[in-house]
């Protein structure tokens, strides 16, 4: 085993290097004052400040930001109370709704936006900030459910009965014994649901109206046009900012005693 470790070692790193070296290629050229990515001729941050003047594209960060928090929060409230009333059912009825909630995360997204389309046109839906907003939150509520159910399986069934022992109601059993047991599945799963929702492209390209967009969906308009350092400059900021976002929910599930979430029961 010792013989192969530098092998392995090595192995992983070109694996990283290739996933990594297009995006610090894209950072790197975002500071070029050339304005091409074919060669390098001095550094400037022109291109920085004629993205943060870009009022347009800010209205769309934020519209962004909005769709992705909302339904984090949404879908975390309703797939924490789902994975609650799963873990209440028998084993077999478990497997059973597990599969139906599985559907969407193995399903294409191609297949997932295609059918939200065809939903919001037959109901007579208009397309804009709602139906982005309700489809990220279908597709997160099965994320947060697979990020929450470890934490229930793991939890002693006599911690509820002493709670009820004691004179607790169902309500305080489920504020005072439960969520606090299990939050940092809550966390795990509102920070996966914001990063799907962050990333998302080809649902939300399905379910995107005029007068609307959203970060994922405005770079693919823009790169479809030609390139443009502008393109690189918010690319850079994404990535950025989703680093953080990493740095933040380690740090947060750190805190809560965990470093990850143990899928196997």
């Amino acid at each position: 085993m010792t013989k192969k470790r530098p092998f392995a070692n090595i192995f992983l790193a070109i694996i990283f290097i290739i996933l990594y070296a297009p995006i610090f290629y894209l950072i790197f050229y975002s500071f070029n004052s050339g304005g091409t990515m074919s060669g390098f001729d001095g550094f400037t941050l022109d291109w920085y400040k004629e993205l943060f003047q870009d009022t347009r594209l800010l209205i769309i960060v934020l519209n962004t930001l909005v769709i992705a928090l909302l339904s984090a929060l949404i879908s975390t409230i309703i797939g924490v109370l789902g994975a609650i009333a799963i873990r209440s059912f028998k084993r077999k009825q478990q497997n059973t709704l597990l599969s139906f909630n599985n559907v969407l995360i193995v399903s294409p997204d191609v297949i997932i936006g295609a059918s939200f389309l065809i939903l919001f046109t037959i109901a007579g839906f208009r397309l804009g900030f709602y139906s982005v907003l309700l489809s990220h939150i279908a597709f997160s509520i099965p994320i947060v459910v697979l990020m929450v159910l470890p934490k229930l399986s793991e939890m002693s069934p006599t911690l509820i009965d002493a709670a009820k022992d004691l004179g607790a109601s169902n309500w305080n059993v489920l504020t005072k014994v439960i969520l606090p047991y299990i939050t940092p599945g809550i966390f795990a799963g509102f920070f996966m649901a914001l990063t799907y929702s962050l990333d998302d492209f080809a649902v939300t390209f399905f379910v995107t109206g005029n007068g609307f967009s959203t970060l994922s969906v405005e770079i693919y308009s823009l790169a479809r046009q030609g390139i443009s350092l502008n393109i690189n400059a918010l690319s850079s900021l994404l990535f950025l900012a989703t680093i953080l976002l990493v740095i933040v929910y380690y740090y947060v599930t750190k805190r809560s005693g965990t470093r990850g979430v143990n899928f196997r029961k």
